[in-house]
């Protein structure tokens, strides 16, 4: 099989996840996150399910699944350990174009979910095309042990700074020459570090004098409520 590396915008669409166990739970948490609606079909879940779905976060039908409950869906999750329901599923999901991954089923899936290291708004996907999940699951681990959270609060400062350039800067090409060189630069480093003398100096050579975290407004300190020592994981 190949398979295109992509993301996925799925605010305010309706997903569905079929299925209530810990598998499920995490297919359900991964949605949340990235904000979609999610519909859960499932006799029993797990207590963290029926929580999300008590604070009307998701919703649930207490059944089993039945043809056409996936009519509207963006996307399906099956997480069930029922093969014959994953393939009915799957052939319905298939025959509507509805984008379908089945837990531990690759035939059965138009798409695989990657495992998926995070930063805030930066994430490093990871696939190994279906072959041996757990191996992405241990790269996700080794990549998160590299990156700590500098590079989320790096990606908030180049974000804040990609929107001053916008209003303060007209040329396109020049304004993608300072990205280019703020991404290049040691700011991570500083961040990692705490240093806001250094990071407010790279700002201003890059950028130009007067330029600083306060001018492009960012608060400080940088950490806020994330644990300083949480820089090194």
């Amino acid at each position: 099989m190949g398979y295109l590396p992509i993301f996925l915008d799925v605010t305010g669409r309706r997903c569905v996840v079929i299925g209530g166990g810990e598998v499920a739970e995490r297919k359900i948490a991964a949605l949340l996150e990235a904000r979609a609606d999610v519909l859960v079909i499932s006799p029993d879940v797990t207590a963290a399910i029926a929580e999300w779905a008590a604070a009307q976060r998701i919703v649930h039908l207490a059944r089993a699944y039945r043809l056409g409950d996936i009519a509207d869906a963006a996307l399906v999750f099956a997480a069930t350990s029922d093969f014959e329901l994953h393939r009915m599923i799957a052939d319905e999901a298939r025959a509507a174009g509805t984008l379908i991954n089945v837990a531990d089923e690759p035939a059965l899936c138009t798409f695989i979910a990657p495992a998926v290291a995070s930063r805030g708004a930066l994430q490093v996907a990871i696939s190994t095309s279906g072959a041996v999940p757990a191996f992405a699951a241990r790269v996700r681990s080794e990549i998160e042990e590299r990156f700590g959270v500098e590079y989320e609060i790096t990606l908030e400062i180049l974000r804040a700074m990609r929107s001053w350039l916008r209003k303060h800067v007209d040329s396109q090409s020049r304004r993608a020459r300072i990205m280019k060189a703020l991404a290049n630069s040691d700011l991570p480093a500083h961040v990692r570090c705490e240093d806001l003398a250094a990071i407010d100096t790279v700002l201003a050579t890059v950028v130009g004098d007067g330029v600083s975290l306060a001018a492009i407004g960012i608060e400080l300190p940088l950490y806020n409520s994330i644990p300083v020592d949480a820089a090194s994981h």
